[in-house]
């Protein structure tokens, strides 16, 4: 199940194909934190201007979870303040690219960062203090146990405790649509709390650059990879919370929307030759 480290001159090479804005960064962070070196489970967290809470997240989250020992990566983009140094500061492995590109750059970023360093299980979870870090265990264990390859907290099967009821019937609605899309049954399609094995990330394709819950959970369904959720505690944003990032709760919709319909137009082909007739019968 580990991951192969990149020989050198693959990973030039890999570096190569990342965005020129984030090239430099990873680079500094391989250097300092050598590839093939890290934890078999890596947390991966992303954080633009989050210095109010960063550092309580990052300190909060155990150093091993269901027998694995863990390293956390927070990938800061483009933050204006000192998300990088609070990060750094509470024991996080730190990779700070200087431009804001959105949550979902900052998150493909993270996970090809955690791969490199030899992670075999990815979780992630958001820097603003609304998941529990305790739960990272109860969503890595499907994993372990052969159950399934991605596994995403749900609110609706655990707790929330927000308070914006257009938000919660926003999940009830976009869960049903997910469902729709990827024939598996999703509770919650936005939950930042979630781990899949390492080569998840690297078989699916993620271009979204701020709405990738969507993108990642249909994209691993449609290409055969096995979905699972578990119940988890979605707190209220602290009032030292920054406030949300993602507009107004009808622009987040319609943006959440086209990114779930983008990504089920362009993967649908990859279910239906994966259960077409002529695949079954060589499989």
């Amino acid at each position: 199940m580990r991951t192969v480290t990149p020989e050198p001159f693959e990973l030039e090479r890999e570096l190569a194909r990342l965005e020129p804005a984030e090239r430099d960064a990873a680079r500094a962070f391989l250097l300092a934190h050598p590839a093939g070196a890290g934890a078999p489970l890596a947390v991966v967290i992303p954080a633009f201007n989050e210095e109010p809470t960063v550092a309580e997240v990052v300190a909060e989250v155990p150093r091993e979870a269901a027998g694995l020992a863990l390293e956390v990566i927070v990938v800061v983009d483009g933050a204006s303040d000192d998300t990088a140094g609070q990060a750094r500061g509470a024991g996080a492995l730190v990779c700070d690219v200087p431009v804001n590109r959105g949550q979902g750059a900052a998150l493909r970023l993270g996970y090809w960062l955690a791969r490199a360093r030899g992670a075999q299980i990815i979780a992630t979870i958001d820097a603003d203090g609304q998941y529990e870090t305790a739960e990272i265990a109860a969503v890595v264990a499907p994993i372990l146990a052969g159950q399934a390859d991605f596994v995403s907290g749900s609110r609706r099967l655990g707790t929330e405790l927000t308070t914006d009821f257009t938000r919660h019937l926003g999940v009830i609605v976009f869960g049903a649509i997910l469902t729709l899309f990827t024939r598996h049954r999703i509770t919650d399609p936005a939950c930042g709390l979630r781990a899949m094995r390492a080569e998840v990330t690297a078989a699916v394709t993620l271009e979204q650059r701020q709405y990738q819950a969507s993108e990642l959970q249909i994209s691993a369904a449609l290409n055969g990879f096995r979905l699972t959720e578990v119940p988890t505690t979605m707190r209220d944003r602290g009032t030292h919370a920054t406030g949300t990032k993602k507009g107004n709760n009808l622009g987040y919709g319609v943006r959440f929307a086209r990114a779930a319909f983008r990504t089920w137009r362009r993967d649908r082909h990859a279910a239906r030759n994966r259960l077409s007739p002529v695949n079954t019968q060589r499989s």
